[in-house]
């Protein structure tokens, strides 16, 4: 289980078993100092069915100075070390064991475990951090009732937090302090947490369902309190919609919150004490953009939400981390939905799915949501189990409706209460709570990659019939050759194009290789409406025309289906101009024409079905990746697009200028479409053009408008370019998480130099491996920059590879995330694909490599690229070199936790 890093072990599903020994309490003791900590854990143990095996605690980077048994020091033959474990000979079935170990928090740059960061001491223990605290069995089916004692600098960290309730406090000696925290609730030590720090506190309470009153903390810096009130809305109301939507009440007398600068993921829902990355709490007008608002609101409620959703009903093992994460994910998609727009909110989060998602399971890294095997258990915080466990979780409440679904979630939630759970307990409840049959849709669970669904619609005059004709296929992944049908729900609707109608909103279930659906009384032929609200996580393919989805683009009347219209009227021409055909550009601009004066359309809406297609979603269409055609093709369009529009983009940008700040979603909304405006002005050429991007920069009152200025400025050549950085650099400096923006935007631009500039940037004093936000802000955002990552010269891999390797020996969780870019090597060029290969296998020569990073380079090359090409939807456009082929889709995830 602990091989070498140059030869990893395989950890397999299939060999899951019972734990030998269980730990129904532990006491933990700390003596806490960031170069000098010690722990005492006193560990009540109970052996586990009727064997002799010793137990066997992890343990990593420790130093033991003690082993006791039933209060007696253990001979050296009762213990001993051995591959990163602690074995325990033990007679009997209960016994009492105690050790005393020794680390150095301000020496742990993996922030796994117990580390300092900016003067605090915290913890991380998800998933395998708690050996890096303590001798004890890391595994999430290890249930325990934790009894926490702190003790440490009372003028260094004046604030002693843990999990559970606090129980008592007092004064030591020599200036020490000490807490005792307790919490009733058995929790697998991946929800351990302890804060030593010196914090103020945005105190609050909420009153629950059932009339408790709960003290709400949300600890800070002193300076950013300020910045915390956002997030502690988002708490209560999240605490509200949880108790009126699934009828779950907080179980605790307090619920704090921690900001911390150097976190791997976004936030931790440790049981009471969650742990965030500080990017996730902080928000004012001045620095947080309306993004950043959303994602405040969004990741506090996805952690509070876990309080019922991972903590009182945990994992059995990590193979069944969607379990949690799947599940909580869509709670938290809901709760944002329902406190914005659910149109835009479905259009963002499919999005995210077909840009990370999608793209992941057409790879090298392609995995169930349920895997049966990995090397090291941080590399499947991915995509596929966060955000493809959401689609998992909405498909089946769409097929169950919202009271079976309710009854389901409340069978699940009450049968395994205070138990580590399974995918397939979820999937039970879910069929006796809603009473449905859902033995073909655990395919889901157990077959990666994206679906690809074939739909064909014919109309018969004679008969007044129309048949749609479906066809579903998955393509080959990586130890998955042959697959199954799947059971996808497709919601659909027939358009008549003469009166704008439609003739019901039917939802189908496909469960065959091929399926037929007949509908009567057409007299003429209708426009088919597919896959609405994104009913199913699939690639849709049609024998829609041009004119069909003009259309549609301007009458569905489901938002998602319009938007999907609207995009893929973009993506044939864009598609066609890459490939050298004729493209008439003129049903796009028209069809834009109509959105952005449509009275009646919400401006988020509006802002959204206007964006063109990523440079790297067109990618993803294509059976090899131009990246140079690509992006000449959509900067042409967006100009067109501009110019032709010109007079209406200056309109809305005057129009949408607010005289105040507010985050109410019509603010919000107004701000999305004033930006998208700017950019095709900008875009247009238009002389004036620039300077108008530099007085909004100048002029805005908040950060949204700002930055969406600096984005625009930074793609072109322009002296105000130049001025903006420099004024946003000098305004801004000394905040961490505003200057990542910074960072960030220059990564991102589409401006020839990028290469060059990030290379330099790497090199800036502000710049550090250290900070997990820092890297992700330059390194994570230019591999998502298309063109300038894949630039001809290799320049860009090599930056990446340098940055993975130094990374690697502080923090290898996320050096391991900067490495699948470079995976996708075989759907680039041959010269393109060839310097990738090459950066994976110097990564891989490298003596001491993380087997987190191990496992990613080895399994990107050995990719073989088996995805069957396919078009994106709409009319096929033929090219030898340009074959549309199968797509798939994020801290990420969305950003991981």
């Amino acid at each position: 289980m602990h091989a070498s890093p140059a030869s990893p072990s395989v950890i397999r599903r299939s060999d899951y078993r019972p734990p030998d020994w269980l730990v129904p309490d532990i006491a933990l003791d700390f003596d806490l100092d960031p170069a000098r900590t010690r722990v005492r854990a006193t560990l009540i143990v109970t052996r586990n069915g009727d064997h002799d095996r010793p137990l066997r605690l992890d343990g990593d980077g420790l130093i033991p100075l003690e082993v006791r048994i039933d209060g007696e020091a253990a001979t050296p033959d009762q213990w001993h070390m051995e591959a990163g474990y602690l074995s325990v000979s033990l007679s009997g079935s209960a016994r009492k064991v105690e050790t005393l170990v020794e680390l150095a928090p301000e020496s742990n740059s993996k922030l796994m475990g117990l580390y300092a960061s900016g003067g605090l001491l915290c913890t991380q223990c998800e998933a395998e951090g708690f050996r890096r605290i303590t001798f004890f069995p890391d595994r999430p089916d290890i249930l325990s009732r934790y009894d926490v004692t702190l003790r440490a600098d009372k003028a260094r960290f004046p604030i002693l937090l843990s999990n559970g309730d606090p129980v008592e406090q007092g004064e030591g000696d020599a200036g020490q302090h000490w807490a005792r925290w307790v919490d009733p609730f058995p929790k697998p030590c991946y929800l351990f947490a302890l804060v030593a720090a010196d914090l103020a506190c945005n105190a609050d309470s909420f009153v629950t369902m059932s009339g408790r009153d709960v003290q709400l903390g949300i600890w800070v810096r002193e300076a950013d309190l300020p910045r915390t009130g956002h997030a502690m809305q988002a708490l209560k109301n999240s605490m509200a919609w949880d108790e009126r939507v699934y009828g779950r009440e907080y179980d605790l007398d307090v619920f704090n919150i921690v900001a911390v600068a150097d976190f791997n993921f976004g936030a931790m829902e440790n049981k009471g004490l969650n742990i965030f990355n500080s990017r996730y709490i902080l928000a004012d007008p001045e620095t947080a953009t309306d993004i950043d608002y959303d994602g405040v609101e969004g990741v506090v409620a996805h952690e509070y939400f876990h309080n019922w959703s991972g903590n009182r009903v945990t994992c059995r093992d990590w193979f069944q981390l969607s379990l949690k994460e799947g599940f909580t994910v869509f709670r938290d998609q809901n709760f944002s939905a329902d406190m914005g727009s659910h149109a835009v909110k479905r259009i963002e989060d499919v999005r995210i799915l077909r840009a990370a998602q999608f793209q992941e399971d057409s790879g090298p890294l392609a995995h169930p949501v349920r895997p049966e095997s990995y090397m090291e258990i941080s590399n499947f915080y991915t995509a596929t189990i966060y955000n493809k466990g959401a689609e998992l979780i909405r498909m089946i409440a769409l097929m169950l409706g919202p009271e079976r679904f309710r009854a389901g979630t409340d069978l699940y939630f009450d049968r395994h209460d205070g138990q580590a759970a399974t995918c397939e307990d979820f999937v039970l409840a879910m069929e006796e709570g809603g009473e449905i049959d859902l033995s073909q849709f655990r395919r889901w669970y157990e077959q990666a990659g994206t679906p690809h669904v074939r739909a064909t619609l014919d109309h018969d005059p004679m008969t007044r019939t129309v048949n749609l004709h479906l066809h579903q296929s998955l393509a080959p992944t990586p130890g998955q050759p042959d697959k199954a049908p799947m059971a996808i729900p497709l919601r659909v609707a027939l358009f008549d194009p003469a009166t704008g109608t439609h003739h019901g909103d039917e939802l189908l279930m496909l469960t065959e290789p091929q399926q037929s659906f007949s509908f009567p009384d057409f007299a003429t032929p209708p426009i088919l409406s597919i896959n609405r609200g994104f009913s199913a996580p699939v690639i849709i393919d049609t024998n829609r025309s041009q004119d069909d989805l003009a259309f549609l683009s301007a009458h569905d009347d489901d938002p998602f289906a319009r938007y999907e219209a609207m995009q893929q009227l973009m993506v044939n021409i864009l598609v066609g101009r890459i490939a050298g055909q004729p493209i008439d550009e003129a049903a796009v601009i028209a069809a834009i024409r109509q959105v952005i004066t449509d009275p009646l359309l919400d401006p988020a809406f509006v802002a959204e079905a206007i964006r063109l297609p990523s440079e790297a979603y067109l990618g993803d269409q294509m059976a090899h990746v131009d990246p140079d055609a690509i992006h000449a093709a959509r900067e042409a369009l967006q100009q067109r697009i501009g110019a032709e529009l010109e007079p209406d983009w200056r309109a809305i940008h005057a129009r949408t200028r607010a005289a105040e700040f507010s985050i109410s979603a019509a603010a919000k909304g107004a701000r999305k479409l004033r930006n998208s405006a700017l950019g095709y002005l900008v875009a247009s050429g238009a002389m004036d053009g620039p300077a108008i991007a530099f007085v909004q920069f100048e002029q805005a009152h908040n950060m949204t408008e700002r930055q969406a200025a600096l984005a625009i400025l930074a793609n072109g050549d322009s002296a105000e370019r130049v001025a903006a950085l420099d004024i946003f650099y000098n305004r801004y400096g000394a905040d961490a998480l505003t200057l990542d923006k910074w960072f960030q935007t220059q990564a991102f631009a589409v401006h020839p130099d990028t290469v060059d500039l990030v290379e330099e940037l790497g090199r800036h004093k502000d710049f550090t491996l250290a900070n997990p936000n820092r890297v992700r802000a330059l390194y994570g955002a230019f591999t998502g920059n298309q063109w300038a990552f894949h630039h001809i010269s290799g320049k860009g891999y090599r930056l990446v590879a340098d940055c993975i390797l130094a990374l690697d020996r502080l923090n290898p969780q996320t050096a391991a995330r900067l490495v699948p870019p470079l995976g996708r090597w075989k759907r680039f060029d041959a010269a393109r694909g060839a310097l990738m290969r090459g950066e994976l296998e110097r990564i891989l020569a490298q003596p001491g490599l993380s087997k987190d990073v191990t496992e990613q380079a080895s399994k990107s090359l050995e990719y073989q690229d088996r995805v069957r090409p396919r078009t994106a939807g709409g009319p096929s456009i033929s090219s030898s070199s340009l074959r549309p082929r199968p797509r798939h889709r994020q801290p990420p995830c969305w950003q991981p936790d």
